[in-house]
C-alpha cells in the first residue's frame, strides 16, 4: 500500500523542515544537478508536486515563467508559500496526488523524491496523469533516493526501470550515483519523434 498520510503529517509535527532540505549539502548539490540536467534553458510552466518547504521550487523559479508547486502536508505547503511570497510567478497549493491533479498543461514536470511512496496502482495513475499533462516536446525529470528505506516501496534504480517503460516518454538523460538516480525524459511529439537534444536544438548536431 502507498505510504499513509499520517507518516507525512508526523514528520512535520516537530519540524518545519524534517529532512533538512534547506541546510544539507547533499540536498543542495542534488538540486543543482537536477537543474543542470534540464535540456532547456527556460520553461513556460512547471509543475512540482511534493515541494515540501520549497527549496527546489526557488531554483525552478529562476528557470520558469510560471511554477505551480504543491504538497500533501498543509504546513509544508504553507512554508513553501511563505518562502516564495515575493515571486508572483510561483503558486503553491495544498494538494494530494494523484487524486487532486491540477488543471492545465505543463512543459516541465518535476517528480523529485516522490514516486517511491506510491503503490503500483497509484504510481501508474500518477505517471499517466503526469504524461497527459505534459506538452509535446516537454520535459519530465525524476530524481529519487537509491538506498532502501522502510517507508519507501522502491529504490531509485527500481523506479528508473518503471519510468523507462512509460508510454509517450523518450529517455534523454540518466545520471546515477550511489545515493540517487536522476532521469530526464522528453514527451514524444504527435509524429512519434523525440524532442531535440540541447546540441541539436542549437544546430550543433
Amino acid at each position: 500500500m502507498s505510504t499513509p498520510p499520517q507518516y507525512f503529517e508526523s514528520m512535520y509535527q516537530h519540524s518545519s523542515d524534517p529532512w533538512r532540505l534547506a541546510e544539507r549539502w547533499y540536498e543542495q548539490r542534488k538540486y543543482d544537478v537536477t537543474l543542470a540536467a534540464l535540456p532547456r534553458p527556460r520553461y513556460r510552466r512547471a509543475f512540482e508536486p511534493a515541494c515540501s518547504v520549497g527549496e527546489l521550487t526557488l531554483r525552478l523559479a529562476e528557470r520558469c515563467d510560471e511554477v505551480l508547486a504543491c504538497d500533501r502536508v498543509r504546513s509544508a505547503a504553507g512554508t513553501a508559500a511563505r518562502r516564495t511570497r515575493g515571486l508572483p510567478h510561483v503558486e503553491v497549493r495544498h494538494l494530494t496526488l494523484p487524486a487532486q491533479w491540477p488543471e492545465g498543461s505543463f512543459d516541465l514536470v518535476v517528480l523529485s523524491e516522490l514516486l517511491y511512496y506510491f503503490d503500483t496502482d497509484e504510481l501508474a495513475l500518477l505517471l499517466r496523469r503526469a504524461v497527459d499533462a505534459l506538452e509535446q516536446g516537454g520535459t519530465l525529470v525524476a530524481v529519487h533516493w537509491n538506498h532502501p528505506a522502510a517507508e519507501h516501496l522502491y529504490t531509485g534504480d527500481e523506479l528508473a526501470g518503471i519510468l523507462t517503460s512509460v508510454p509517450g516518454l523518450a529517455p534523454a538523460c540518466v545520471h546515477r550515483e550511489d545515493d540517487f538516480v536522476l532521469q530526464t525524459f522528453g514527451r514524444l511529439r504527435r509524429d512519434g519523434t523525440a524532442p531535440l537534444s540541447p546540441a541539436a536544438h542549437e544546430g550543433l548536431a
